[in-house]
């Protein structure tokens, strides 16, 4: 099973994902953590990131895919969240066409919705109650993040209904409850 958590910064997809890696023994896929990884194990990707992240750059999505691709390759697991990814059109296409390759499938693609309003405030309640306060708990940063994925993140949306494969979960209710319906729409997947 391979799916995509979809929806804005501080819609839960964070949340939701380790309860289907814990649940489903799915292997949860975050580009900032396999950069992290990559670099920290000192691997030739990890070189090239490292020298383009020191210099203040974005890493090439030439790089993020080659990641996915290697990870997807040798990972075992009962299938894969995509967590933060893609991040655009281009991205989309070119991970099924890795998908492809690999002779793997989309699944499902689950936008978490949640309006602007409730994400800018559960920021800043999340930065209230925290002691390990990330410095993207502001409501500054976090409009000039949701201005991007207005803009370039949602674009990606009439892709994925085309392939009937993107299902809307409403973000709005408890944890608990989008969980659950997270969950229905995964047992209507086909085995």
């Amino acid at each position: 099973m391979i799916i995509i958590l979809f929806g804005p910064p501080g819609a839960g997809k964070g949340t939701q994902a380790q309860r289907l890696v814990d649940k489903l023994n799915l292997k949860q896929l975050s580009t900032g953590d396999m950069l992290r990884e990559a670099i920290t194990e000192g691997s030739e990707l990890g070189k090239k990131a490292s020298s383009i992240m020191n210099r203040g750059e974005l890493v090439s999505d030439d790089i993020i895919l080659s990641m996915i691709k290697d990870k997807l390759r040798e990972s075992r697991s009962d299938g894969f969240i995509f967590d933060g990814f893609p991040r655009n059109l281009e991205q989309a296409k070119a991970l099924d066409k890795i998908l492809h390759e690999l002779k793997l499938r989309l699944d499902l693609v689950i936008e978490i919705v949640v309006n602007d309003e409730v994400l800018i405030n559960r920021i800043e309640n999340r930065a209230k109650e925290s002691k390990n306060v990330r410095s993207d708990d502001n409501e500054e940063v976090l409009k000039n993040r949701l201005n991007i994925y207005h803009e370039s993140t949602e674009m990606i949306k009439p892709y994925y209904l085309d392939q009937k494969k993107l299902v809307k979960i409403d973000g709005m209710r408890s944890i608990e409850q989008v969980s659950s319906d997270i969950e229905g729409q995964l047992q209507n997947i086909e085995k």
